[in-house]
């Protein structure tokens, strides 16, 4: 086959990604601490950018802006179009306001509609505020960040509640009761405070603390040292009557009074110095086995308020948006100075590129606002009745809401918290699984359907033990479109055996 060769011309359409789009992008996703420290790293790198120390709102710089090139213009094109949502792809970012303003910290306000009466699951929200940013310094650049470290307590813990509480209700109250952690792994708070913080019953949170203190280390999440002490018992099998006297009056213990402790056990003097050195052997602190660490508090993105009609007010924190400028007489100085080629060019794309951040800047707190606020007028149950109302929420339907793509929603939810009269919480929190009608009306919280698989099983008699099949039929005769995995899934996540375990104990135990 001969070879020779050949013009051809093709059209096609590809999207280009520019660094610009990329780090527009990467801003979304940032949390409050890695956007102060990038920022600073671009003001060290960028003359023409600074940090704006001065109270007052808006980024105010010189009178006369600069023509932009035809180079420039392009960008901002580029940008205004990814992040509407016209580019496309898994990596476009789609925007709630692709029309932007030169300075940052413009307030955009939106009026809604008045919040329904208590008990409907539609919601409403007030005014919207995008504040001002405000100027905050963080040092998370530091070496020492970089080095290796032993696990916290609480890493140790979150993880094993990601492994064994799957209901999002139970794990918002988990979450909320890890926060409550001191180093030696004791609880600190009251659980009638997580009660009306969560607006959820005294049984859920009991429950889910009997779950927590089942974690490793034995003995956490206790609320003092004879409960402490206690669980460590329980875990070995050691924790007879005789034990639980003693564990009772530890004061007795302290006093090194035997002939007391002898009494009230109920046991000889053998036993006694027995269980007592027994007693010795467990960790009155089972929280230092952990590496330590100092903890910075969670610090808000968004903050969710009452307002004095009754609606929602939802504002962006200031004091995580750094404030940047653009110093333009800077940049028109060295320009008229300069006579190289290569200079023009290096302070032109320092202009471009610090025009671009402030841009991304804005265009990040806008969008992140514009998630925050659909995320409130979707759980306005959750903030007036509790976690127990916690709607089903998915990615798709805020993004639909607010004209976004589901990857800009999923990368503005990631390390951001809001903060509202029920807590603060993760943006991710708030979205739940939904379980589709078989009647085409609207979706089921996942949390209902299990419920209302645990109510099926607690009315079984020892002749009528459902199966997983059966529970399938039923749901669906109520309306819940269902599979049978999705059943037993949710039978074992609340330790319920299966048909034929259960057939076994009813009849054994009549």
């Amino acid at each position: 086959m001969a070879l020779k060769q050949r013009l051809e011309l093709r059209q096609g359409q590809s999207l280009v990604m520019t660094p610009q789009l990329q780090q527009a992008i990467k801003l979304l996703h940032m949390s409050n601490m890695e956007l102060q420290a990038f920022v600073d790293s671009e003001i060290e790198r960028n003359p023409l950018l600074e940090r704006d120390e001065s109270a007052d709102q808006g980024t105010v710089l010189d009178d006369a802006e600069p023509p932009r090139s035809a180079s420039e213009e392009a960008t901002t094109a580029d940008v205004a179009e990814a992040l509407s949502g016209k580019a496309g792809g898994d990596d476009a970012v789609s925007g709630h306001d692709a029309g932007l303003d030169a300075g940052y910290g413009d307030e955009a306000r939106a009026e809604a509609a008045p919040r329904p009466a208590p008990g409907s699951m539609e919601s409403g929200w007030s005014t919207v505020r995008l504040t001002s940013p405000g100027g905050y310094d963080g040092d998370d650049h530091n070496f020492e960040n970089t080095l290796s470290r032993e696990v916290t307590l609480i890493e140790h813990v979150t993880e094993q509640m990601h492994l064994a509480i799957h209901d999002p209700v139970r794990r918002l109250i988990a979450s909320h009761l890890i926060g409550m952690l001191n180093d030696a792994g004791y609880l600190s708070g009251d659980i009638d405070a997580v009660v009306v913080a969560l607006g959820c019953s005294e049984e859920a949170v009991r429950e889910t603390l009997e779950i927590l203190q089942g974690f490793d280390p034995p003995g956490i999440f206790a609320r003092n040292l004879q409960e402490c002490l206690a669980i460590q018992l329980r875990d070995c099998n050691r924790m007879d009557p005789a034990m639980a006297a003693l564990i009772a009056h530890l004061d007795l213990v302290a006093r090194h009074d035997h002939d007391a402790l002898r009494r009230v056990c109920g046991v000889d003097l053998d036993d006694i110095k027995a269980m007592l050195v027994e007693l010795r052997q467990l960790n009155p602190k089972p929280g230092n086995a952990f590496g330590t660490v100092v903890l910075s508090p969670v610090i808000p993105d968004v903050f969710v308020r009452p307002a004095p009609d009754g609606t929602w007010l939802v504002e962006l924190n200031s004091e995580t948006l750094p404030r940047v400028l653009v110093n333009n007489q800077y940049y028109s100085t060295v320009a008229a100075g300069t006579s190289r080629a290569d200079d023009k060019t290096y302070i032109s794309d320092c202009l471009a590129s610090a025009n671009w951040l402030v841009k991304s800047l804005d265009q990040r707190a806008r969008t992140v606002l514009a998630v925050a606020r659909e995320i409130v007028s979707q759980q306005d149950a959750f903030l007036v009745h509790g976690v127990q109302s916690l709607r089903p929420l998915t990615l798709k339907v805020v993004a639909d809401a607010i004209a976004m793509s589901e990857s800009t929603v999923s990368r503005v939810t990631s390390n951001k918290y809001m903060a509202t009269p029920r807590g603060t919480f993760e943006l991710k929190y708030f979205f739940t699984t939904a379980i589709a009608s078989a009647e085409g009306g609207d979706a089921h919280s996942a949390e209902a359907v299990r419920h209302r698989v645990k109510e099926l099983i607690d009315a079984e008699t020892p002749t009528s033990i459902l199966s997983d099949d059966q529970i399938v039929d039923i749901l669906r005769q109520a309306g819940i479109e269902i599979a049978r995995r999705t059943v037993a899934k949710y039978r074992e996540s609340q330790g319920i055996p299966s048909s034929i375990q259960r057939r076994r104990e009813r009849r054994a135990y009549g």
